[in-house]
């Protein structure tokens, strides 16, 4: 069980625990957590977690290993355009950390290749790009306890070497 102030991942956004009250009665305990990014959201869940939807942040060891694999991890191959949307979905769902490189990987690439060739980049990979920075970012500022802006310089800095 989570305390008062724990960082959680609630789906995909980073929250923490404002409180835990006792719904007497329904006859359960639940989580009052907020998203780390908009105070305004309050988000209750029951303790007991039966949907799955709650789980722990990434610890800093795992986080440091995740950064420093960075370079080997691939973009995603074999694009097929017509299957692309739901490629991003899948792999952003997974919650694997390593399918977030790849979106952030694949996106960046194919955007700067359209910026390359004087095309627009694509609301679509933008879109992905954003979702999954957010998704993996947020996560790894609260386990390394650095904002998201150092989290980013850190790994620019480790892919860059």
């Amino acid at each position: 069980m989570y305390k008062k102030d724990d960082y959680v991942i609630y789906k995909h956004e980073v929250c923490k625990i404002k409180e835990i009250k006792e719904n007497k009665f329904m006859g359960n305990t639940y989580y009052v957590m907020t998203p780390i990014d908009d105070d305004s959201l309050i988000i209750d869940i029951p303790t007991e977690n039966k949907m799955g939807f709650l789980r722990d942040i990434i610890s800093a060891k795992e986080a440091h290993n995740l950064i420093n694999r960075i370079p080997e991890i691939d973009p995603i191959d074999n694009i097929n355009e017509k299957y692309l949307e739901a490629t991003y979905k899948e792999l952003l769902n997974n919650g694997n950390y390593e399918d977030l490189v790849k979106i952030i990987k694949t996106t960046y690439l194919r955007n700067e290749d359209r910026i390359n060739n004087n095309k627009k980049i694509s609301e679509k990979d933008s879109t992905y790009f954003k979702l999954a920075e957010k998704y993996l970012y947020n996560e790894l500022a609260i386990s390394l306890n650095m904002t998201v802006q150092e989290v980013k310089n850190y790994i620019f800095e480790i892919v860059n070497k």
